[in-house]
């Protein structure tokens, strides 16, 4: 299945349905956001520490009994459960949504998940830092 998502002036973007766009912008934001500090701490607009830490955000789930990260469509479609979870780089928590999409899940799936969504979390937190250029981090 296919939707034509508009964004912003950007042109019909074509993606498979459901995106995790919602948690790739988060991850995203934060990367923007630190450019934009560091630019001001550099032109003295800012002269305090601003940014505490890294924020970035995943989506999982459980498909087939067994907890994956950063589901596709075809997982997401039919997954028992799906949750997002976004954390800072220290691992705290900031918000963790979950549904369940028929049974409800348990406390120790919701571990899992959460032993997942920490993972990817420290894999994107690491790539963030390599997309901040020196000099312009927050």
């Amino acid at each position: 299945m296919q939707t034509t998502m508009r964004t912003g002036s950007m042109p019909n973007v074509r993606t498979p349905k459901p995106t995790p766009w919602r948690t790739w912008c988060i991850t995203g934001a934060f990367v923007a956001l630190s450019q934009c500090v560091g630019f001001m701490k550099k032109t003295g607009l800012v002269t305090v520490p601003v940014i505490k830490d890294h924020v970035a955000a995943v989506s999982c789930g459980i498909v087939k009994g067994e907890a994956v990260l950063d589901l596709d469509y075809d997982e997401d479609s039919t997954a028992e459960t799906d949750a997002n979870f976004v954390l800072t780089g220290a691992g705290g928590l900031v918000e963790i949504q979950g549904t369940a999409e028929g049974a409800p899940f348990s406390e120790d799936q919701l571990v899992a998940l959460l032993k997942l969504a920490r993972k990817g979390i420290a894999e994107l937190v690491a790539l963030q830092k390599q997309a901040l250029l020196p000099g312009l981090q927050g």
